[in-house]
């Protein structure tokens, strides 16, 4: 659906400024990616339906689109689109009304139910086993033992530390307290900061590879980052999820590998797995970086639907 054209001048500079503000607000890439791709196929129904002006967009016209959207083929697969991607949508739009609020608009009357998750659309979870496969991998996941180095700190930072992707590519070597057992997270989503409790265990493995791996990557722009690609920049995000896959294939784990894990996966994973510790909700939302409980209470429906099992 990205390949639709607007033709409404207003609309084109609407979904520019509304992926300036999400950029500049922090979010990760793909998220920057997606809602205006979301929010633009808003748009073209409304040219499609007469409305050229979003001061003319009513609640029940947003209603109307969401029906005809849960109506909608998927392109990729049979049947209807997932009710993941159904509430991508919902978040479009939301985060689209919040961006109008921000510029002194009334912005849109949203009145939509988020989407349940069904057991089959759960969000895949690690098991512990697995996470530790995924570290033993690293010892045999690149030829080259920097690499290999690399890769175990990316899964000590997206899993143990549970940091989102755009969280970690913007970490420095300053970012990491040794002596207080934390990591400072400067550019958390809306640019919240934030202290990410570490064990001695996993600082070891960020330790080795900062004064070990770190300098073997041709350090050219003296740059502060802490994790660095063959170039010696800073490593980017499609990168993490490169090196992620590699490290699944180096699982020889063919149950792993049908799960389709993302780096997402690694956050989701740590959440469950400290839920299913007992530790507090609050603390996992501290952890996460949530903004709200709402967010976090996703994870005990996952827990409860893992006992079920």
């Amino acid at each position: 659906m990205k390949k639709l054209r607007l033709q409404n001048d207003s609309y084109k500079i609407l979904i520019s400024n509304f992926k300036e503000w999400l950029d500049v607000l922090g979010y990760a890439e793909t998220t920057v990616y997606n809602l205006p791709n979301h929010l633009q196929e808003f748009f073209y129904w409304l040219e499609c339906h007469g409305h050229t002006d979003i001061n003319t967009i009513t609640a029940k016209d947003i209603k109307e689109y969401y029906e005809e959207l849960k109506q909608r083929s998927n392109e990729r697969r049979y049947g209807a689109l997932s009710k993941s991607y159904l509430n991508k949508h919902q978040q479009a739009l939301k985060k689209f009304k919040e961006y109008l609020q921000n510029h002194n608009h009334k912005g849109i009357s949203i009145h939509l139910k988020s989407e349940s998750y069904p057991t089959e659309e759960r969000i895949n979870i690690l098991t512990q086993k697995e996470v530790k496969q995924l570290f033993r991998a690293t010892n045999h996941s690149h030829y080259k033992k920097q690499y290999r180095q690399r890769d175990k700190a990316i899964l000590v930072l997206l899993y143990s530390c549970g940091l989102r992707r755009n969280e970690a590519v913007h970490l420095d070597t300053s970012d990491i307290l040794f002596d207080k057992e934390r990591i400072y997270v400067r550019k958390g989503k809306n640019y919240k900061e934030r202290f990410v409790p570490i064990n001695r265990y996993n600082l070891e493995i960020l330790e080795d590879y900062l004064y070990d791996a770190r300098l073997e990557f041709n350090i050219k722009h003296d740059t502060e980052a802490l994790l660095l690609n063959h170039h010696g920049t800073r490593l980017q995000g499609m990168t993490f999820a490169y090196r992620l896959q590699a490290i699944v294939k180096a699982t020889e784990n063919k149950a792993i590998e049908e799960k389709k894990i993302t780096l997402h996966t690694l956050r989701h994973s740590i959440a469950t797995h400290l839920l299913q510790k007992e530790v507090p909700l609050e603390s996992i939302k501290h952890f996460l970086g949530h903004s709200s409980l709402e967010s976090t209470q996703i994870y005990t429906h996952i827990v409860k639907t893992l006992e079920n099992e």
